[in-house]
């Protein structure tokens, strides 16, 4: 039985259907690689930034306590020195603080 040309370009089609599809199945695997490849490069990158955060905030947060300390070993000391201006501040600023507030509940 010889190929008629309709019969040949029937056979050319779906070898070239074939060739597209797998030309198609390579070109998805390998997005898929690059996907893939990317979400990691991408996780990583995030987890280092997320480490170097908390290392900072731990660098702030131990700066903060220190100067905290500081400035209550301060009070503390000019409380001791001066205790009747101490109170007499103390006093000033829970006057000021109440006039504050009660000023707003007026409006």
């Amino acid at each position: 039985m010889t190929a008629t040309p309709a019969d040949k370009a029937v056979r050319a089609a779906r070898s070239a259907a074939k060739s597209t599809v797998d030309i198609a199945e390579d070109a998805v695997e390998q997005a898929e690689r690059k996907l893939a490849d990317a979400a990691h490069r991408i996780e990583k990158a995030i987890s280092e930034g997320v480490d170097q955060i908390r290392a900072h905030g731990k660098a702030y947060a131990a700066e903060a306590v220190d100067q905290i300390e500081d400035a209550q070993r301060y009070v503390v000391g000019q409380v001791r020195e001066r205790p009747l201006a101490a109170t007499g501040l103390a006093l000033g600023v829970g006057v000021l603080i109440g006039l504050i507030l009660s000023s707003g509940r007026h409006r």
